[in-house]
């Protein structure tokens, strides 16, 4: 497989979901909005994801599974696929970084990485 493809760029927002949190508790959801645009001259198909999220105190987790919110899409050339998902954190700032396996019409994968964007609460950073 190869490392990464420069082909495949992702867009991320976020977006804290206050009526979903408990500050009291330390418990703070985002959801995340990505769009994955194919700049490839083939179709792509995603097959999975691994995501590293780290908390305001360092604390890592990791995600993997099939595809993303129960699909595995198959993007054409120069098209996009767009999904939204949510995580919850204990902490009211984190980080999320990951990449998608990716597979090719001729059957190569590789990984389309997602650089590391950030999960805060507004105004808690200035």
């Amino acid at each position: 497989m190869d490392v990464s493809q420069p082909c495949i760029k992702c867009h991320v927002q976020t977006k804290y979901i206050e009526a979903q949190s408990e500050a009291e508790s330390g418990h703070y959801v985002f959801i995340y909005m990505i769009t994955i645009k194919n700049l490839s001259p083939t179709p792509v198909q995603l097959l999975s994801r691994y995501w590293l999220i780290t908390d305001g105190d360092g604390k890592e987790m990791t995600v993997e599974g099939d595809g993303v919110v129960g699909e595995q899409p198959v993007i054409d050339s120069n098209d996009d696929y767009s999904y939204t998902s949510s995580t919850a954190l204990k902490t009211p700032v984190g980080v999320m970084q990951g990449h998608y396996v990716m597979q090719t019409t001729e059957g190569k994968r590789f990984r389309a990485q997602i650089s590391p964007f950030s999960l805060s609460v507004p105004n808690i950073i200035n």
